[in-house]
């Protein structure tokens, strides 16, 4: 590809990233809607003007927002392998426009963030968020259960997030009060304080090389669907990547004890938000696993965490562990292969077969292990960072229980990988669980087409997608795909073996 038309494709690129992002914020300032439900209690920020936007004018808006955004990403990717550049201050500052605005703006994609509200209130008031369920706290006349609207599931469903996390919520809600939307407003706050703390760390990390820089912050920063995810939506998963990329990017190739005591304190906290987190002790481990003092340290650094986390959490905490079911989500590949053999045109949580759930945790055990021992290491400096991504991406891709926010947990790490076709797999992955989930609120049965059109994507389409994404992590790791030196052509070394990341 010529220059010029590397120029032209960035500059499609970047209308298509804005374009998508406008979209997304009249469609979280426009509330409430379906996809931005009301959140209640006399308190601003958040703000919103009420457009009265229709729940089919609502989705499809989304839909746009979601495919022109990929599309621009996928675009500037190609743009940037070939040479465009733009400055970095103005996709930094770019992003910190857009961060600050989706901050302020109701919770956007889910009712996760009014979840975690409750949870937080729970504690502030001295119960257990991990004994009581926001039903209940309704139920005692408490201001905050008045105030929350959020699906009957969860309604009365205890805490299934770690101790760390709790913590957050409660300071969340000591700011916040008796205002849900302020209690809110500070959840979203401080998810968009961590994901500009991993946008900073990739940019420090990258710096010496324009291309991989400049991919990075597509992959992330201005990754309009990770801002939907994230930032809008307020999903906890935030703080988790936050801990997770910097107890991974800590542990250096000498492996001195206290970097790996420091990667274990870190990798702690996060699976102390998210139990998932903890595949990147295993990471860590694989790194470590020739280096006894190495090891020890991270253990060590990994238990100085999460005893007193639990111990203060107290036993239902440790009782969840156990007892939170692994569950199968209404998009899962898997129903490709029972639905057409028992004769099930859509999903139904209660046709799925037994013990599939058991099924897919074997077969992410088999995918991470070839993971771990085919994925061709592309980030030799940082020794974690290939095995936490290897891990990540099969959990992400065959366990039957998945939301596409969870996938922050690989994208911080892709970023500082061998720039291949696995960014268009990730990224189109992410589309594909995107647009199943832009509705907060249940998806109205009219418009007839409507509904229709949205049916036939969570039951078909998207899983597809969901599969050959599947099929093609499976065939990189067989083919130890990308081999070194693959797109070593593209300028300015964007996607050879070795990264030059800054100390």
């Amino acid at each position: 590809m010529t220059e010029r038309k590397a120029l032209w494709l960035g500059v499609a690129a970047a209308v298509a990233v804005v374009a998508s992002v406008l979209i997304m914020l009249i469609t979280a300032f426009g509330g409430p809607n379906v996809s931005q439900p009301a959140v209640h209690g006399a308190a601003h920020p958040p703000w919103s003007h009420p457009l009265h936007l229709s729940a089919a004018t609502t989705i499809l808006l989304m839909w746009v927002a979601l495919i022109i955004g990929c599309a621009g990403l996928l675009a500037g990717l190609f743009a940037v392998r070939h040479g465009f550049r733009v400055p970095i201050a103005i996709v930094l500052g770019f992003a910190f426009v857009v961060v600050a605005l989706l901050t302020v703006a109701p919770p956007a994609g889910s009712t996760d963030a009014m979840s975690y509200a409750a949870n937080g209130r729970m504690a502030v008031i001295g119960h257990s968020p991990y004994v009581m369920t926001p039903a209940q706290l309704k139920g005692i006349g408490d201001p905050i259960g008045l105030q929350l609207s959020i699906p009957s599931l969860w309604n009365n469903t205890v805490s299934i997030y770690g101790p760390v996390a709790t913590g957050a919520e409660w300071i969340a809600a000591k700011l916040g009060g008796t205002s849900l939307a302020h209690i809110v407003f500070w959840l979203k706050l401080l998810e968009s304080l961590c994901f500009g703390v991993v946008a900073c760390v990739l940019d420090r990390m990258l710096r010496r090389d324009p291309a991989m820089r400049l991919r990075a912050h597509l992959l992330w920063t201005v990754n309009p669907l990770l801002l939907w995810e994230i930032v809008a939506s307020g999903h906890i998963d935030g703080l988790a990547a936050m801990f997770g990329l910097l107890g991974i990017v800590v542990l250096r190739r000498s492996l001195s004890p206290s970097s790996a005591a420091v990667a274990g304190v870190c990798i702690a906290l996060a699976s102390g938000v998210k139990l998932e987190y903890a595949l990147f002790g295993l990471a860590v481990a694989w790194a470590c696993r020739r280096s006894v003092p190495a090891l020890a340290a991270a253990a060590a650094g990994f238990a100085v965490i999460t005893l007193p986390a639990y111990l203060l959490a107290g036993t239902p905490a440790v009782k969840v562990l156990f007892t939170r079911g692994g569950g199968i989500t209404s998009d899962t590949m898997y129903q490709l292969f029972w639905r057409p053999v028992l004769g099930y045109t859509q999903f139904n949580v209660n046709n799925v077969p037994p013990h599939l759930v058991v099924i897919s945790y074997v077969l992410f055990a088999a995918v991470a292990i070839l993971a771990l021992l085919r994925l061709p290491d592309r980030a030799p400096e940082f020794p974690a960072v290939t095995p936490a991504l290897g891990l990540s991406l099969a959990w992400l891709f065959i366990t039957g229980f998945q939301r596409p926010w969870y996938d922050v947990m690989a994208l911080s790490l892709l970023a500082l990988y061998m720039a291949s076709l696995l960014d268009w797999v990730v990224l189109i992955r992410l589309l594909a669980a995107g647009t199943v989930y832009v509705a907060a609120l249940a998806v109205p049965a009219k418009p007839h087409w409507l509904n229709d059109v949205y049916q036939f994507n969570q039951a078909w389409l998207a899983p597809v997608i969901l599969l050959l994404a599947a099929i093609a992590l499976v065939w990189m790791c067989v083919t130890r795909y990308p081999q070194e030196g693959i797109v070593d052509s593209a300028p300015d070394n964007v996607a050879g073996s070795k990264l030059p990341l800054a100390t």
